[in-house]
């Protein structure tokens, strides 16, 4: 028996119990025999904004979005990340010591994320005792930056600072142990190419590669923290880039990437490679080059707030992309927002709307795509090889239990006949007639 679930931009989550199909060959979409990286989950941000959000419903709905997110019986989302102090979508800037030249962090504190991030995080473990988390700053403390700001700029790489950001984040992932929370990734730095009204800061290749390397791998090993590091998140960089009137900016992968993994001494301390956004062009280089790496996707592309369906469709193709470049894991973004402005300007989509007047939710498009993967496709399942013509519209896993989980999407204006087919078990083949625009994933027990 095959479980079919079907969303539309009309109908949402649709269920229905189908007969196996006799199919020993398909031209839409076939397994091929092969069999690649293991999957470790989906998740989302946890944010300031979506906290606070949640504090202007009732007990009772705050407690069903939280379910619904985190329940191992939807959405399940398992491996989750978190800000390292303030980002572009927390109330307002903060660190966790912003006294010039402490550098030795006398009066670091996460006393802010004890009121918002960490009570967030605490609720999902309800659900999600095991949850893994990884973890990326968007700026140091602006004493340690030049400009001193939170926005723009970059660390100023002198030794005292060095050391002690390294230290910084140290006293991050202890401080958060404390509190119940395993940080289990440390992204170094939230999208290196980011120079923005935002926190954020700017990392090459060669900063990063001395600050991992010198720095923060020996502060981790001396601290006997667990916590990998990672490189990450890389935003870019794009082969090329169009810039305001004034022609094309040329960007090199192998600059980057490459000058880092190249040096054994950096390279032993780095466990896995983010990428996000531009760095979607990035990770299938990645994949061919340095193949023992783990990879993951670690910020869903988030739009400008309208949470169209068209948009949802986009972020099925995004998933589809990254896992059949060697991705283990896909991150939402913002998993609830209200309906207002963000902190720096910039409204996003959310699988969750919260309107700031009535107080109403509303689950939004890709509420429903993500649900699709991670409802049904387990920590643990395998992406499996395909051909066939829905290939760039589809992909199949294969859960621990043996079971196969096929999400495919008819892109079309209209209907269209599909057909799925395991030639070695033709008793797991399908054949049905997709609706038009539609996101559909099939359960083969």
């Amino acid at each position: 028996m095959t479980t079919w679930i079907s969303s539309t931009p009309q109908e949402r989550l649709q269920v229905q119990h189908i007969d196996a199909a006799q199919v020993t060959s398909s031209q839409d979409l076939q397994l091929d025999g092969n069999s690649y990286q293991a999957i470790r989950g989906f998740g989302g941000c946890f944010n300031e904004l979506g906290w606070l959000a949640l504090q202007t419903v009732s007990e009772q709905e705050r407690n069903q979005i939280i379910k619904e997110l985190f329940d191992p019986e939807e959405m399940n989302f398992t491996f989750n990340r978190a800000p390292v102090g303030a980002n572009d979508f927390a109330d307002h800037w903060y660190s966790y010591d912003e006294v010039e030249g402490d550098y030795e962090l006398k009066h670091f504190s996460v006393e802010r994320d004890e009121q918002v991030l960490i009570p967030y995080i605490h609720a999902a473990q309800q659900w999600q005792p095991d949850m893994k988390l990884f973890a990326s700053p968007w700026s140091p403390p602006t004493w340690m930056k030049r400009p001193k700001a939170y926005n723009y700029g970059r660390l100023v790489m002198t030794p005292e600072n060095l050391k002690a950001y390294a230290q910084y984040l140290v006293k991050y992932v202890q401080a958060y142990a404390e509190h119940g929370i395993t940080v289990n990734q440390l992204h170094v730095q939230n999208e290196v190419f980011a120079d923005q009204k935002f926190p954020s800061a700017l990392w090459d290749a060669e900063s990063m590669k001395v600050f991992i390397r010198d720095y923060l791998g020996p502060a981790f090993e001396a601290a006997g923290l667990d916590t990998d590091i990672w490189l990450g998140t890389l935003n870019g960089p794009e082969d090329m880039a169009f810039t305001g009137g004034y022609g094309m900016k040329l960007d090199n992968y192998n600059r980057y990437v490459d000058e880092i993994l190249f040096d054994d001494d950096a390279r032993k301390y780095i466990k896995g490679i983010s990428y996000q956004w531009a760095g979607r062009a990035a990770i299938q280089r990645t994949h061919a080059s340095w193949p023992e790496i783990e990879l993951i996707q670690s910020e869903s592309e988030c739009g400008n707030g309208e949470n169209t369906w068209e948009y949802a469709e986009y972020v099925f193709h995004l998933v589809n992309h990254y896992f059949r470049n060697g991705a283990t894991a896909y991150t939402y973004w913002n998993m609830i927002l209200d309906d207002q402005d963000s902190t720096w300007g910039w409204w996003q989509n959310s699988l969750f709307t919260i309107t700031a007047d009535t107080h109403e939710i509303r689950r939004n498009p890709e509420y429903y795509i993500m649900r699709h993967f991670s409802q049904y496709v387990k920590p643990g399942a395998t992406v499996l090889g395909t051909t066939g013509h829905f290939n760039s519209m589809g992909i199949v896993f294969r859960n621990p239990d043996g079971s196969l989980v096929v999400v495919v999407q008819n892109a079309l204006d209209h209907a269209m006949p599909f057909t799925f087919a395991d030639p070695e078990h033709s008793e797991h083949s399908v054949q049905v007639t997709l609706e038009s625009r539609s996101i559909n994933t099939f359960v083969v027990d």
